[in-house]
């Protein structure tokens, strides 16, 4: 169950994400409200499996999974262009992630 809620603490670093960028600094209510829901939610699940992996594994996991998928929507949703070389490294942080979830041990 740890590494779910690492996963889910991941995916809503990407809902606190995309709904700052629609609160436009704060300016609309619901969406400033739902950042900050997003932003609760996502550190009560790192905390949780905090309580079962290693600082050094789970907060670099949690950032990556968090900064692949605000990427993903900026691109998506939000028109951002990316370069070809920017997607590279965007590919080689994906494989980072994986990386250091093979190799922990956990």
């Amino acid at each position: 169950m740890t590494w779910v809620y690492l996963f889910l603490a991941g995916i809503f670093e990407v809902v606190w994400s995309t709904t700052m960028k629609l609160s436009n600094g704060f300016s609309h209510f619901w969406w400033t409200i739902l950042t900050f829901i997003g932003m609760a939610i996502s550190f009560g699940l790192l905390a949780l499996s905090l309580k079962n992996l290693p600082l050094s594994l789970a907060y670099p996991i949690w950032t990556g999974v968090g900064a692949v998928g605000s990427i993903i929507m900026g691109v998506i949703f939000f028109g951002d262009k990316l370069s070809i070389f920017t997607w590279f490294f965007v590919i080689l942080l994906i494989i980072g992630i994986i990386g250091i979830k093979l190799t922990s041990g956990h």
